[in-house]
């Protein structure tokens, strides 16, 4: 099992840039796909980006791809999503999630461990 615990969220304008961390538990971190996925009031949760186990696969949401860059420190425990250039429309919830094996995923069902999500708030 695999604990998450998301940070970095916060405030700014569009445009700017912010940094997602996401740290996990447990010793086997480099054998799971991480996710981050990204839920908005009154819409349902939804995929933004997922990297491989070593870091070697990545794959984006249209919605983000160019300006988002997911990557991961196994050393470290942690899985990052680097945001630029960023829109009003990028305002939400931000959760990172772990799936087993090696498969990228962009479904929602497709991993097991969520963490608690941190807030991303962008001002036009």
């Amino acid at each position: 099992q695999v604990q998450l615990v998301e940070s970095g969220g916060g405030l700014l304008q569009a445009g700017g840039s912010l940094r997602l961390s996401c740290a996990a538990s447990g010793r086997t971190f480099s054998s799971y796909v991480m996710g981050w996925f990204r839920q908005a009031p009154g819409k349902e949760r939804e995929f933004v980006a997922s990297i491989s186990p070593r870091g070697g696969s990545v794959y984006y949401a249209d919605s983000v791809k160019g300006r988002f860059t997911i990557s991961r420190d196994n050393a470290k425990n942690t899985v990052y999503l680097q945001m630029n250039s960023l829109k009003p429309e990028d305002a939400a919830i931000y959760y990172c999630a772990a799936r087993t094996g090696r498969t990228l995923s962009s479904l929602n069902s497709g991993y097991e461990y969520w963490g608690q999500g941190t807030q991303v708030t962008v001002s036009s």
